[in-house]
């Protein structure tokens, strides 16, 4: 089981992948991350306070389900990531799986993984981290524009992806390039959100300790 934080995960991770691709890509990587996160977080971005809209949702077997549906009547952990093309996306829903899941399971919490790549794209996230918790898609990002947290790769980097073999709209559901920033929300049952935390820099993720501290919040 992994015990490392992701930042640490995340610190060992580049510097192998800042190795394989070289130092011009790297830059170009570097040079958006520098940009995100000069742009800070969107002022209209889900805030403590905010209500959750419901949405219709895709299981990974291409099944419509609505968010209420899933969340159910209890409080819930949601986490928006980018695709199962991302490694720091996997990388720390692999780590939600090992090393939050049990806690949020002992006290009737739930944890939902949300992105908007097609549903074939929601089941190679959860194989590729064992996954035991919904992974569904938001189709068009309809609920994370909702929420405020739409963003889309530079040209540049998507111009980067390309050299690397992949595009991501090829794995978003509307074959667009919007994706959500990486974004952990808590809401009690009631759907009122009582934690939000929203990463405009996508190499930084929401550590285990700070969703575990944030169910205190919880009515």
């Amino acid at each position: 089981m992994t015990s490392s934080s992701i930042a640490e995960q995340v610190s060992t991770f580049n510097e192998g992948f800042t190795a394989q691709i070289g130092p011009e890509l790297s830059a170009v990587f570097d040079a958006e991350q520098q940009a995100l996160t000069a742009a800070g977080r969107p002022d209209d971005a889900v805030g403590v306070g905010d209500q959750l809209v419901d949405a219709t949702l895709l299981t990974p077997e291409g099944a419509e389900v609505s968010l209420a549906t899933v969340v159910g009547e209890g409080p819930a952990v949601l986490v928006f990531y980018r695709g199962a093309w991302c490694p720091y996306c996997n990388l720390t829903l692999k780590t939600y799986q090992e090393q939050l899941l049990p806690t949020l399971r002992d006290r009737g919490v739930g944890l939902v993984a949300i992105s908007p790549q097609t549903p074939e794209g929601s089941e190679l996230a959860t194989s590729n981290g064992s996954l035991d918790f919904p992974v569904l898609s938001d189709p068009g990002n309809v609920l994370s524009r909702a929420l405020g947290i739409v963003t889309e790769p530079t040209a540049e980097a998507r111009a980067a992806h390309t050299q690397l073999g992949f595009d991501v709209a090829d794995s978003n559901a509307d074959s667009t390039g919007d994706i959500p920033f990486p974004t952990v929300l808590v809401v009690d049952g009631d759907g009122r959100v009582v934690f939000a935390d929203v990463h405009v820099d996508y190499t930084t993720r929401t550590e285990v300790d700070e969703v575990v501290a944030a169910l205190d919040l919880l009515p």
